[in-house]
């Protein structure tokens, strides 16, 4: 029988030397990573500047020209700026709407094609490479491609958007919830199905119990990246508030302060919606601690 200790360090120095040896391979790896990144990154600056005709490199000294012109002339009808964040109050509810049903939809896609791709909760395991690589698709590609397809097809409005963020959002999170799945017991499982029960139902009551604060935690998270996603899919048409910005923005100089209220309006959302789905999470991941705790 062969010996599994042979090649064992049998002293506290050969140990410390071999950890010494592998922390300077990890360093001299990393250094040279490093020094890898930053010299594409350095030979991408110039072949883009180049191929601009040096206008980054002349550019970048009037990097806050358009802030500061914004910020004067918000400053100049800062009366004014209430009534356009009324005005353009209901063009953010419906960014909030487009992110609340891409979100609901996309976690509800999400979650199927998690337990479709997780070991042991698969109902047909010969085809969880093809949920995998189904969420890998929708994970690659932006939304803004899937949006301007849709746009094209559908014309613009929120649908597109609605569309393009949920097929997103199911590819991020079913990858989240299978993560969280890998985790859960198998024992309910295999006690349900024991009884007859069926794959919905094994699912239902034997793993959403275990993985439900987390698969909301992540939902909550990912509405946060959507109301940032959909503000932004206005841009190309998408309605919402990110449309009326393209708008503001577009006409120039003395349409800035309605530039500057819906920067605000937007900007007060996200934090709001922050500051709540945050405590929301807290409380899920470690409500039930606190209260063991207390």
């Amino acid at each position: 029988m062969a010996d599994l200790t042979a090649h064992a360090p049998r002293t506290v120095d050969e140990i410390r030397t071999q950890y010494a040896d592998l922390t300077r391979r990890k360093r001299l790896y990393g250094g040279v990573l490093l020094a890898l990144f930053i010299a594409l990154m350095v030979a991408g600056f110039r072949t883009a500047d180049d191929r601009n005709a040096g206008s980054f490199a002349d550019g970048y000294q009037r990097i806050f020209d358009y802030p500061a012109e914004v910020l004067s002339e918000a400053a100049e009808k800062a009366a004014e700026l209430p009534g356009h964040m009324v005005h353009f109050f209901p063009a953010l509810i419906e960014t909030l709407n487009i992110a609340g049903a891409a979100t609901l939809l996309g976690a509800i896609f999400g979650i199927l094609l998690s337990l479709l791709s997780t070991r042991g909760m698969a109902p047909w395991p010969a085809l969880i490479p093809l949920f995998r690589r189904i969420m890998d698709i929708c994970r690659a590609i932006p939304e803004i491609v899937i949006a301007l397809v849709l746009i094209f097809l559908l014309g613009g409005g929120p649908v597109p958007a609605m569309i393009a963020i949920a097929v997103h959002t199911a590819g991020a999170l079913g990858k989240l919830f299978s993560e969280v799945n890998e985790n859960a017991s198998l024992k309910p499982v295999e006690g349900l199905s024991s009884t007859g029960a069926s794959w919905a139902q094994r699912m239902w009551l034997g793993v959403i119990p275990q993985v439900g604060p987390n698969y909301v935690s992540y939902a909550l998270l990912r509405f946060e990246i959507n109301i940032r996603a959909s503000a932004i899919l206005g841009f190309v048409g998408a309605g919402g508030i990110g449309y009326e910005l393209k708008n503001s923005m577009s006409w120039g100089q003395g349409k800035y302060d309605e530039a500057a209220a819906i920067f605000v309006l937007l900007f007060a959302t996200i934090v709001v919606v922050d500051q709540i789905s945050g405590s929301v999470r807290d409380r899920l991941t470690h409500g039930n601690r606190k209260g063991a705790s207390a």
